[in-house]
């Protein structure tokens, strides 16, 4: 397809958009002349699509009411943009009205979408998990995103060329489990054999990635997900806190989730000069289950964000280590305190 040509189509698909297009908005989407974009809608009319001129001070180009469009034309990219969109609302809260219209739009546009694209999608699909509610995520390249679904559905080995977050590139082989979307981010899962130990990468940093001949065997264990969340909570940062907080796990896990901390039950030892009020209120923690005092650790570059996020919690709370992350919450509520006296 020559370029004069893929723009008469990308003008077409612009028009189908709706409402009344300027020219100078045309000719900024195709990166043409004002001219030029009469001449394209002039090839346009030539092909009997009812492109209408709108005159006066907001006038520009529109389709006729009524026009029916032809079949749907989707890239690679636009294609996994519209599907990745409906995987993701059906994993949201849909009424069932809107369950059963999502399902039904994404059937359809596979079934125009060209047989290799259609199966790559598919094969993306069966690759992908969500560690949560899906929100709003960035859509990343879409060659690299489908190379490693296809690697992942294959069992094959991929290279990948990779810049970490302190910019450092490197070229790595991966076994690649899965592919995950979490915190509105993508990533892919998996081993490098190099090292015989899992790796997480996110996709956006990835540059390049491509097939390698060979296979590897199905790995036992923890779906995708879960070990993105284990890789998450269990990752080495500069400050490793541990606190008890008493509460349910769902109370915690609403502020730390599992890819930020780990929670264990914790077991207090006796103290032998507790008094018997302090028995009682023991005993009618424990009643209380499921709420009770849960172990929780996690490791953070900075503390800073961890005092407001132990305020909104509203529970009770015992912090073991470090002794910074103390101070900083004694400085919150120091804070707090003055600014409600001076109200």
């Amino acid at each position: 397809m020559t370029r004069p040509t893929g723009r008469v189509l990308t003008l077409l698909e612009l028009l189908q958009s709706g409402g009344t297009r300027t020219v100078a908005e045309l000719a900024d989407r195709l990166g043409v002349e004002g001219r030029t974009v009469r001449r394209y809608v002039d090839q346009l009319i030539d092909l009997d699509v009812p492109v209408e001129s709108v005159r006066g001070r907001y006038g520009g180009y529109r389709l006729a009411s009524g026009y029916r469009l032809p079949p749907l034309m989707f890239s690679d990219d636009e294609a996994l943009a519209v599907l990745l969109g409906l995987v993701s609302g059906r994993r949201a809260r849909l009424t069932t009205t809107e369950l059963t219209a999502s399902e039904t739009a994404s059937a359809k546009i596979r079934r125009v979408l060209p047989k290799h694209i259609a199966h790559r999608l598919d094969t993306l699909l069966e690759s992908l998990a969500f560690t949560d509610q899906p929100g709003e995520f960035d859509t990343p390249d879409a060659g690299i995103l489908l190379t490693v679904a296809d690697a992942v559905r294959h069992r094959r080995p991929v290279s990948i060329r990779y810049t970490d977050r302190d910019g450092r590139r490197s070229e790595r082989t991966l076994h690649a489990y899965g592919i995950v979307a979490h915190s509105g981010r993508w990533y892919v899962t998996g081993k490098d054999p190099e090292i015989g130990e899992d790796r997480t990468f996110r996709l956006d940093r990835i540059a390049d990635a491509r097939a390698l001949p060979g296979s590897f065997a199905a790995p036992e264990g923890p779906a995708p997900a879960q070990r993105l969340l284990s890789g998450f909570a269990t990752a080495e940062y500069r400050h490793e806190v541990t606190l008890r907080i008493h509460g349910t796990v769902e109370q915690i896990r609403a502020r730390l989730p599992a890819g930020i901390a780990s929670l264990e039950e914790h077991e207090p030892e006796a103290d032998q000069d507790q008094d018997r009020d302090q028995e009682r209120d023991q005993e009618r923690d424990q009643e209380r289950a499921p709420e009770r005092w849960l172990r929780v650790e996690l490791r953070a570059e900075r503390l800073d964000w961890l005092p407001p996020l132990l305020a909104s919690l509203d529970r009770p709370f015992v912090i073991e280590r470090p002794d910074e992350l103390r101070d900083l919450v004694i400085a919150l509520a120091d804070r707090l305190a003055s600014c409600a006296r001076r109200a």
